[in-house]
């Protein structure tokens, strides 16, 4: 019986309508449009409307896949999503996209992988339909971190946005997914976490008052050491080196990490898919995002060589070979 690979057959993105520019920080924080691009590479970010959900960005972006893949939302069997800022709990949010989304009864669940989130739903999706038990499914990846940002913390409110990237994996007959390669190490959680406050019945989970914080310094170098060493595995892992990549999608975390990055794969930037300068950090919602600035724009062709790549806090990290 000849093997089944999956392929990703449409993607999507939405941004939320408000800007907030560097311009506009200067206003309520001690810092510099100069200061913000020299340090992150990040122009301007998007912030959800009071009332807008992740949710309601993951729609958005997932009408958009599901439109450029020429299906509907009734071909839909498994629905995955990468967040770490869900509407609600304990409803998943693979539920309530699914309900706005009209997609018939089936398996739907979220992942809590930070910016690595996308990677993770990517390669369970891939897994499931390698194995055949499912045909077509949305991948998300979406995050309203506005929410959860301290807008008077000048180190982390100048870094992060709102917004939300799909792609829909289906079946084919030749590699799509070359392979994926995911990792963690909690050694590292301190450099980037969410302050949540005292336990509540013995739970943090609780958005009221609580802040991403961040050492900087410390999270750099392990970003910039993560994000080689998972790159090389993908590369390993297919028998390749960088020379045969057309295009390297990192995580948009930092324009001085990619950079970093970069240097160390001895890759060229000219390759590399840059779309940090117009959102910020969006994590799980980055790397699908940058995807599908590429596709539309015409960067990415069909059977290009593209290799995705995120870390994110816990520290997750996670990267994916895969021929358009």
């Amino acid at each position: 019986m000849p093997r089944t690979y999956s392929r990703i057959s449409g993607t999507g993105r939405y941004l939320p309508e408000r800007v907030l520019t560097n311009f506009d920080l200067e206003k309520t924080l001690d810092t510099s449009d100069e200061w913000i691009r020299s340090r992150t590479g990040i122009e301007r970010r998007h912030v959800a409307a009071s009332g807008q959900t992740t949710t309601d960005l993951c729609e958005q972006a997932a009408r958009q896949a599901i439109e450029a893949a020429g299906i509907g939302p009734e071909d839909i069997d498994l629905v995955i999503i990468g967040t770490t800022t869900p509407d609600i709990v304990p409803v998943g949010m693979g539920c309530l996209l699914s309900e706005k989304l009209g997609i018939p009864p089936c398996p739907a669940f979220n992942l809590e992988t930070a910016c690595s989130g996308f990677i993770y739903a990517l390669s369970v999706a891939d897994k499931f339909i390698s194995g055949g038990q499912f045909k077509c499914v949305l991948v998300v990846g979406g995050e309203t971190l506005s929410g959860i940002v301290d807008w008077n913390d000048r180190a982390t409110a100048v870094l992060f946005g709102d917004g939300a990237g799909a792609a829909i994996l289906q079946p084919a007959a030749e590699p799509g997914i070359l392979s994926s390669h995911l990792g963690a190490d909690g050694r590292f959680g301190h450099t980037l976490f969410c302050n949540y406050g005292e336990p509540v019945n013995g739970s943090r989970r609780s958005y009221d008052g609580s802040a991403i914080r961040m050492k900087g310094n410390e999270l750099f170098k392990v970003a910039v050491r993560t994000l080689t060493r998972i790159a090389e595995q993908a590369l390993q892992a297919n028998g390749i080196d960088c020379s045969a990549i057309d295009w390297l999608i990192p995580h948009q975390a930092n324009l001085r990490i990619i950079e970093a990055t970069v240097k160390r794969l001895k890759m060229s930037m000219e390759r590399v898919i840059l779309t940090v300068q117009d959102h910020g950090n969006t994590s799980a919602a980055s790397v699908p995002m940058a995807l599908d600035v590429a596709v539309r724009d015409g960067r990415i062709q069909r059977g290009h060589l593209v290799l995705l790549e995120a870390f994110g806090g816990g520290l997750t990290s996670g990267s994916a070979l895969l021929r358009y």
